[in-house]
């Protein structure tokens, strides 16, 4: 894997060294330090897995929207057509 973010161990260890760190220490740390970066960074698979679960989820909430607009139709038509029969047997009692 190549180092996504620029991380100067070198640097880094220099600092360590410089406030008391033995140079194994500060190159364990500098060692851990980049496992850590590298580790916590999302992927192009990462990024593209996230993206195709976004569009499944996306799709089935379209799904599942356009169930309940059909439902409600049939619902909605089945409800007018008791009310014109109520209304039509009404007016004829009248």
């Amino acid at each position: 894997m190549s180092d996504a973010i620029a991380f100067d161990t070198h640097k880094f260890v220099k600092r360590l060294t410089a406030t008391g760190f033995t140079e194994e220490q500060a190159e364990a740390l500098a060692n851990e330090q980049v496992n850590l970066l590298n580790s916590n960074l999302a992927t192009k698979t990462d990024t593209e897995t996230l993206r195709q679960v976004t569009k499944a989820t996306i799709e089935g909430i379209k799904s599942d929207l356009l169930k309940f607009k059909s439902d409600m139709v049939k619902w909605l038509v089945g409800s007018l057509t008791v009310q014109g029969g109520l209304i039509v047997a009404l007016v004829k009692l009248l």
